[in-house]
């Protein structure tokens, strides 16, 4: 059995160790460990990792008071990149470098790093609850993207259930209205940076460790950044402020591995819909640190586009107990 868990939180790091939003129908399947126990696991990591993102991006938020985006994206991406230098270096020491798709690597890594921009650059302006609404619209992206770009067959129902996802992010954002403010629309290119990003890494996942992966997402944002940070750099005015930057990345990181352990624990249809309690923790730490009260169009949207992800969450579940009731031999 740790043998079988440990297999298995390999595997779930290829995909949940980079993004706080997983998609169902490309998170690992689980096959053995499916004690109510280890269910009842996953669900608390995976509550856990909706709570821990939040927390980073409510410091973002606050730090964006007074720091311009760049910086604060270069600092989460440093800190995140000691993180897992610090994490895994001990035991790969250079292996954890080695890639065989250095080009996909780094074209995967720039897509995060947009990601990070846009989204940063976002909620400095727009309340955490519209953005974490409008974010989840991320997995329904990765499905678009996989049947495009990897082929994988995307059935009527999830096609619908994508246009019903955008219709609530549309809710949500108004275009033209003034409901929320103009850089909403970032919430929908970070989504879609982030979605590519979640299939390059699935591209990769054959020829790379899951470990490598994790440390060029860092790499690259930390590069890349500290050549333009200079151009925007602002001193922080208070301690409070330099320990923010410091441990962003380090909230990032605990978020990624608590989503994995969920993985490992229990099985995908059931652990992911959980992931919808971030919607409640961005709505808390708005409203009590922020003073942000969700308008009721942003309701409206958010039981929309969560109605749609357990539309497949619930079809996935379906379809994974038909596949084991049709693998069982009879007595």
């Amino acid at each position: 059995m740790r043998q079988s868990g440990r297999r298995f939180a390999h595997s779930a790091g290829k995909w949940a160790l980079h993004g706080n939003v997983v998609p169902v129908t490309l998170a690992p399947k689980l096959g053995g460990l499916v004690h109510p126990q280890n269910i009842l696991r996953g669900i608390l990591f995976m509550c856990a990792a909706s709570a821990i993102f939040p927390i980073m991006n409510a410091m973002v938020k606050h730090l964006s008071a007074e720091l311009p985006t760049f910086e604060i994206v270069w600092a989460r991406n440093l800190s995140h990149l000691v993180f897992v230098v610090l994490l895994f270096g001990p035991r790969y020491g250079w292996r954890l470098a080695a890639t065989r798709r250095l080009g996909s690597q780094i074209l995967r890594s720039a897509f995060f790093l947009g990601s990070n921009i846009l989204y940063f650059a976002a909620i400095a302006v727009v309340p955490l609850a519209e953005a974490s609404a409008i974010s989840f619209v991320s997995p329904f992206l990765v499905a678009i993207f996989a049947a495009f770009v990897l082929g994988e067959r995307v059935g009527i129902g999830h096609w619908a259930a994508i246009l019903v996802s955008f219709l609530g992010a549309l809710i949500i954002i108004q275009p033209g209205s003034g409901h929320l403010p103009w850089q909403a629309v970032f919430v929908l290119g970070s989504s879609t940076c982030y979605a590519i990003y979640q299939v390059m890494t699935r591209g990769v996942a054959g020829d790379d460790s899951p470990e490598t992966s994790v440390f060029y997402a860092a790499l690259v944002g930390s590069a890349v950044m500290s050549i333009a940070v200079p151009f925007f750099w602002v001193t922080p005015g208070s301690v409070g402020a330099v320990l923010e930057l410091s441990i962003l990345g380090v909230f990032g990181g605990l978020g990624h591995y608590c989503v994995a352990r969920a993985f490992m624990w229990g099985p995908a249809p059931v652990i992911a819909p959980f992931q919808y309690f971030q919607l409640l923790a961005a709505s808390l730490f708005g409203f009590f640190i922020f003073g942000d009260v969700p308008s009721i169009w942003t309701g409206i949207g958010a039981v929309i586009i969560i109605a749609s992800g357990l539309s497949i969450a619930l079809r996935a579940r379906r379809e994974e107990r038909a596949r084991t009731e049709g693998g069982k031999q009879p007595a």
